[in-house]
C-alpha cells in the first residue's frame, strides 16, 4: 500500500504504480483530494484523479464519498489487486479523511457489508492439451526452456524436466532468482543484456518450453518455424504473446508441470544437453577473462563479478535501470532464494534506492545491496540516502550497501545510440555532472568508500559487509566498457563503428568491442 496527499502528491505516484501495473505487482494507492465542496471549482491543488489514474488503476478506482464506504471499498481495492495483480486506487477527499470512523454499520438497504478476505483457485489444463504438450515436448531433440518469474515455487519441477528431457535452460531478467545459476545446464539471462549461453541455446533449439514468463526480448527467441513450443502461465492473455506457441498450457506454474511430468519421456541421447554445458562453461570462462579486462580506471564488470563472493546468503537485491543492469544480469550470482528487484517492462531509472528501503522495511534484519548508476543516483538516489541516513539506527542489521557506478555517463543509452542509430555520443545529453558521492554518504552520516583500482575491489566489499552502518561503494567505472547483446550481427557492429568514427576519441571502445568480439569467436 502507498499513500499520497491531493494534487501534485498524487502525481508523485504514477511511476511507481505504472511500474507495478507493467511488471503486474499489487499495490493499494489512497490518495487524498480537496474538500468535497470545492470538486470543480478550480480549487487550490485540485486535480481530475479520476482521468489521472484511469490507465494505471483503471481495474478498480473509486472516491469514498462517505465514512460508510471506507471498509467495503478498501476490502475490494485489495482484493481486486491481490487477485488480478495489478495497481487500484482509492480517493479520499479532505472532508471525508476528518469524518468519525463509523464503527457499527447498520443492516439497510444501500450499505454493503464486506470481509478481508481473499483466495486462489486451483487452475490446471486439460488433460488432452497435457498430452499435446507431452507430444511435442518428447519428440524434441533439442529442448530449451525459458524460466520467468512466474515459474518461482517450481524450482524442483523445473529440474526434473531438464533431468528427463536432457535440456537446457535460460532465464528472463526478472526470472534469474528462480534458480541457482550455478547448475551447469543453467545458461543465464537471456536477451539484450543476457549471456552468450543463452544466445546459443535460443538460436540452437528445435523445442521450447516456456514457463512463467512474458519476457519482450523477442529477438532473442528461436526465429519463428525454428522451434515448437510449449507455454506455461497462470494468464492466458501472455500465452503466445511474444511466440508462435503450438501447445498452450494454461494453470499455475507447479502443479501444471506436475502433471506433466509423467507424461515426458527420458532422452538417452544428451549430446545436445552436452553442448549446453560446453556452452554455459564457454560462457563462465569468457565472463571471467571480461572482469579482468583492463580499464580506465576500473572495469564496472570486475566489481560486480567480485561483488558475488561477498554477498550474505540471507541479502535482498535492488538494481537499477541502465549499465548496473547488464552486469546484474550476466555477472552476480545470487544466493539461492535470493529476491532481486528491478523494473522490468516500464524499465524505470531511479528504482533501486526505493526499492532497497522498501526491502528494508519490510525486513530490518536482512541485508540490501542497491546496484546503480551514477545518472540514476542523480535522478533520486541521493536524496533517498537520506532516508537511509534517518533510519538506519532503528534496523536490527544495519547492512545497506549502496554501490555507485560513477562513470560520468548515461552509458545504456550511450551504447544504444552507437548500436541502433549509428550515432556518436551526445555529450550535451549524455555527460552526468561528477559529484563526491562517497563524501556525501560521509556528510550524512553513513560510510563512503571511493574505489578506483582493481587490486582494491575485494578488500572494499569486505569492508562494506562489516562496516556498522549503511555504505555507499563509490566505483569510479570506464564508459569505454561495450554494453553489447551477445553475438551482436555484423550490422549492428557496423553501425557502432559507424557512431564511435564521428567521436575525437573512441579508441578506447574500439579495443574493447574488438575484445568482446573476439572472445565471443568473431573476427
Amino acid at each position: 500500500m502507498c499513500l499520497a496527499t491531493q494534487g501534485p502528491g498524487a502525481i508523485h505516484l504514477l511511476n511507481g504504480l505504472y511500474d507495478a501495473k507493467l511488471d503486474r505487482r499489487p499495490v493499494v494507492a489512497v490518495v487524498g483530494q480537496v474538500v468535497s465542496t470545492a470538486l470543480g471549482t478550480g480549487y487550490l491543488q485540485e486535480v481530475d484523479l479520476h482521468s489521472l489514474f484511469k490507465d494505471v488503476c483503471g481495474q478498480y478506482l473509486q472516491t469514498v464519498a462517505t465514512p460508510e464506504q471506507l471498509p467495503v471499498l478498501l476490502d475490494n481495492a485489495m482484493r481486486t489487486s491481490i487477485s488480478e495483480r495489478v495497481p487500484t486506487c482509492l480517493i479520499v477527499p479532505h472532508d471525508v479523511q476528518r469524518a468519525d470512523a463509523v464503527e457499527d454499520l447498520p443492516h439497510t438497504h444501500g450499505v454493503v457489508p464486506s470481509s478481508a478476505v481473499t483466495a486462489r483457485p486451483r487452475v490446471l489444463p486439460r488433460e488432452d492439451d497435457l498430452r499435446r504438450a507431452a507430444d511435442v515436448l518428447n519428440a524434441g531433440l533439442k529442448v530449451a526452456l525459458l524460466v520467468g518469474r512466474g515459474a518461482a515455487g517450481a524450482e524442483r519441477e523445473l529440474a526434473q524436466v531438464v533431468d528427463l528431457l536432457g535440456a537446457g535452460v535460460t532465464a528472463s531478467l526478472v526470472g534469474k532468482t528462480v534458480l541457482g545459476e550455478d547448475a551447469p545446464w543453467h545458461t543465464g539471462v537471456m536477451g539484450h543484456l543476457g549471456t552468450t549461453a543463452s544466445a546459443e541455446l535460443m538460436s540452437g533449439c528445435d523445442t521450447l518450453l516456456i514457463v512463467g514468463s512474458n519476457d519482450p526480448w523477442t529477438e532473442f527467441y528461436p526465429e519463428p518455424g525454428q522451434a515448437r513450443a510449449v507455454q506455461i502461465d497462470i494468464e492466458a492473455r501472455v500465452v503466445g504473446s511474444k511466440y508462435p506457441v503450438e501447445v498452450p498450457l494454461v494453470g499455475d506454474t507447479t502443479e501444471t508441470l506436475r502433471a506433466l511430468l509423467p507424461l515426458l519421456e527420458r532422452k538417452t541421447d544428451r549430446d545436445w544437453q552436452q553442448r549446453v554445458l560446453d556452452g554455459v562453461a564457454r560462457w563462465r570462462r569468457i565472463a571471467g577473462e571480461r572482469a579482468q579486462a583492463p580499464a580506465d580506471p576500473l572495469n564496472p564488470e570486475l566489481v560486480v563479478h567480485e561483488l558475488s563472493g561477498h554477498l550474505p546468503p540471507d541479502v535482498r537485491v535492488a538494481v537499477d535501470v541502465g549499465s548496473s543492469t547488464y552486469w546484474f544480469a550476466r555477472h552476480l550470482a545470487l544466493p539461492v532464494g535470493t529476491p532481486a528487484h528491478t523494473s522490468s517492462y516500464l524499465a524505470s531509472m531511479g528504482c533501486a534506492l526505493p526499492y532497497g528501503l522498501a526491502a528494508k522495511l519490510d525486513a530490518p534484519d536482512r541485508p540490501v545491496v542497491a546496484l546503480v548508476g551514477d545518472g540514476a543516483m542523480q535522478m533520486n538516489g541521493l536524496l533517498e540516502l537520506i532516508t537511509v541516513a534517518d533510519r538506519w539506527r532503528g534496523w536490527a542489521d544495519p547492512t545497506f550497501v549502496v554501490l555507485v557506478l560513477h562513470n560520468r555517463d548515461l552509458n545504456e543509452v550511450t551504447w544504444e545510440q552507437r548500436e541502433m542509430e549509428g550515432d556518436p555520443r551526445f555529450p550535451t545529453s549524455q555527460r552526468v555532472p561528477g559529484f563526491p558521492y562517497a563524501a556525501y554518504a560521509e556528510l550524512l552520516g553513513l560510510r563512503g568508500i571511493r574505489v578506483d583500482s582493481p587490486d582494491q575491489v575485494g578488500k572494499v566489499w569486505h569492508e562494506a559487509f562489516h562496516a556498522d552502518r549503511p555504505v555507499v561503494v563509490e566505483a569510479v567505472v570506464d564508459p569505454a566498457v561495450p554494453l553489447l547483446a551477445p553475438h551482436l550481427p555484423d550490422e549492428k557492429v557496423d553501425k557502432i563503428h559507424q557512431g564511435l568514427d564521428q567521436e575525437p576519441d573512441g579508441d578506447a571502445e574500439r579495443e574493447h568491442l574488438r575484445r568482446q568480439r573476439a572472445d565471443e569467436g568473431h573476427r
